[in-house]
């Protein structure tokens, strides 16, 4: 069985006043409509336990009466109420009025905003609420929203080539599903060092937008749903080398002052905009958020089959040398960035991390991870901090 509701306010159903009775008529009928209830409803020779006629008729006298009011006799179901409010209800009562008994109460079941499967068993992968790694070169801390599952991933590969000043790391935001950041968290690393060998450093800029692209190439060849934000950094011969596609963010602390080292990919970004509109698509503000095709949010990334012609996987990169100056890189989701200024993140995770004999880039993420739950982030949160000083 289904079941319409209609709010008159909703912005749906907006009926026209000619169509409602309006808020006074409801709540304190006129003289007249009481007049016409009573004496419509008189019936001074028989009460309705014994009357024989199968119907109660107007007085034919009544000047408010152009028509005929005809009641049929009480179902079952029906109770008298006494058109008295001070008196108790009385079956007798010549002035009773018929008052259908309340219907029982509706349960509408509400469905499921949420992402993924509504039932059964979830896998490892979607009970795991919390992920916490910590190295010397790196420390990396991921927990779940309230999403059903986990859709945050991270990759840290080191030792490059056998050489300990190489490394790649990256943190990945599903959307729609784990699925596209888990294959790009197992993937892209391994897709740009391939385009990088390849070309034999020469160009790494192209390198790593091919590595990209391939890897979002390969997902499609899948037939897997969702996408992924990806924010990468590779360090390799002294440079260090910093990629995005959606709006998972890096930040580096430079003595102490935070540098962006990236700009979010979001539909409302004017030149993202410009080139989704050239494509034949449109951005629209739906409850405050702009979507393409009031859809998605961000308009880069891994997978989106659906709106492949806009959400493309192309990356920005920035390429520096590394300097004494930098002490450390945050790679972090959009969960943490939407709380969380980028300087705020460098003056949380800094007494932690710098200045210190013994550094606690962990707890550093944590503290960053407390501080956007705090202040309301219901999304993923993943965090890694990257120890600079160690590839100088």
């Amino acid at each position: 069985m289904s079941c319409s509701v209609a709010v008159s306010n909703s912005p749906v159903f907006s009926p026209s006043s000619s169509l409602f009775c309006n808020k006074t008529s409801i709540i304190s009928p006129s003289p007249e409509a009481l007049t016409l209830t009573l004496a419509h409803l008189k019936s001074s020779q028989c009460s309705l336990a014994s009357s024989s006629s199968s119907a109660l008729s107007p007085s034919p006298s009544s000047p408010s009466s152009p028509f005929r009011l005809r009641l049929p006799k009480p179902p079952p179901g029906l109770t008298a109420v006494a058109s008295t409010s001070s008196a108790a209800p009385n079956s007798s009562s010549p002035n009773a009025l018929l008052k259908r008994k309340r219907p029982s109460r509706l349960d509408i079941p509400v469905a499921s905003l949420g992402f993924g499967p509504t039932s059964g068993t979830p896998s490892s992968t979607a009970i795991r609420e919390v992920v916490e790694v910590e190295r010397e070169e790196y420390s990396v801390y991921c927990k779940k929203g309230r999403r059903e599952a986990m859709e945050d991933r991270y990759s840290a590969a080191l030792d490059l080539q056998g050489d300990s000043k190489q490394a790649f790391f990256g943190v990945f935001d599903g959307h729609g599903g784990a699925k596209a950041a888990q294959f790009a968290a197992d993937n892209l690393e391994r897709n740009i060092l391939d385009e990088v060998v390849r070309r034999d450093d020469h160009d790494i800029e192209e390198a790593v937008k091919n590595g990209y692209l391939n890897t979002d190439s390969d997902f499609l060849k899948e037939d897997f749903r969702g996408g992924s934000c990806c924010v990468t950094a590779l360090i390799r011969n002294g440079n260090l080398i910093v990629s995005n596609a959606g709006d998972c963010r890096a930040v580096m602390s430079r003595g102490g002052a935070a540098e962006a080292l990236t700009s979010d990919h979001r539909p409302s970004r004017e030149d993202e905009k410009n080139r989704i509109e050239n494509l034949g698509g449109y951005v629209d503000l739906c409850h405050g958020v702009w979507r393409i095709q009031g859809s998605l949010a961000v308009s880069r990334g891994i997978g989106d089959r659906q709106l492949k012609q806009w959400v493309i996987a192309e990356p920005e990169t920035k390429i520096l040398t590394l300097q004494p100056e930098y002490e450390f890189l945050i790679l972090a989701s959009d969960g943490l960035w939407d709380k969380v200024s980028s300087q705020e993140a460098v003056d949380i995770a800094r007494p932690f991390s710098v200045g210190v004999d013994k550094p606690e880039p962990l707890f550093a993420c944590k503290k960053l991870v407390e501080v956007a739950a705090l202040r309301g982030s219901f999304d993923d949160i993943s965090v890694m901090v990257i120890q600079l000083d160690r590839y100088i």
